[in-house]
């Protein structure tokens, strides 16, 4: 292990299954029980507004009372203790990193405590449930808010800042994602093409394994705070 310039961490939903939420899609298609098809697509949306609005205000409860666990606290450790930047993209729509005390988060598929509205392009504040009739603050048009999430058939959040770190990180660590869904199971090739030492923490390995340089099975609560402890030790050697 060496001192590095430029970490780039990617979480996905393995992170926040810890925490006690349900992981964004299982294998039968359903999110919370509801099919992904349904809730998750901007077709969905356009379709039938009211019944993807009542999904996410439904949702928000849970994900509100969610608490970070050991591995969100230890990210924020990293990023406030190591000398050098230390940048967070999730995939997640939580906020449990910015709970545990992380800055620099990159929400590259939104926010569920967000909301956009589709006229003016504005984005809001929605801890409170956001519907068909909610009059926007900024263009004062009614029924234009949209759950600050990126759907299917949308294009992902940040991603130009997502690229530029990309392309100037020398340590890249995936926690909690299936490496499955692009473009962020490509990450890990742009980093690998920089140079960037790769490291997977999973419960089991992925098929994106092949450009990870290290691989740590188990639990995430586990094994994050153990390898964060060994980046911050080194660092003071």
């Amino acid at each position: 292990m060496q001192k590095y310039h430029n970490i780039v961490i990617l979480t996905g939903a393995g992170i926040s299954a810890e925490s006690g939420l349900a992981t964004f899609r299982s294998s039968n298609g359903l999110w919370n029980n509801h099919p992904v098809d349904k809730v998750a697509t901007i077709e969905a949306f356009e379709q039938n507004p009211a019944y993807v609005h009542d999904f996410y205000n439904e949702l928000k409860p849970e994900v509100f009372k969610a608490r970070p666990n050991a591995a969100h606290i230890a990210l924020a450790k990293l990023q406030k203790k190591y000398p050098s930047p230390v940048s967070i993209i999730t995939q997640n729509v939580d906020t449990l990193h910015e709970k545990a005390g992380s800055t620099h988060v990159l929400h590259i598929h939104g926010q569920i405590d967000q909301a956009v509205c589709l006229n003016c392009g504005k984005i809001i504040s929605a801890t409170s449930d956001i519907d068909t009739e909610t009059i926007c603050p900024f263009c004062q048009t009614m029924g234009m808010m949209k759950p600050n999430i990126v759907f299917f058939g949308e294009n992902l959040l940040c991603m130009d800042e997502v690229d530029i770190l990309l392309q100037h990180c020398d340590l890249f660590i995936s926690i909690g994602t299936s490496g499955v869904v692009f473009p962020a199971a490509s990450f890990v090739q742009t980093a690998k093409s920089v140079g960037a030492q790769t490291y997977e923490f999973n419960l089991e390995p992925t098929s994106n394994n092949f450009y990870f340089d290290h691989h740590i099975m188990g639990q995430a609560g586990i094994t994050v705070p153990e390898f964060v402890e060994k980046l911050l030790a080194q660092e003071e050697n």
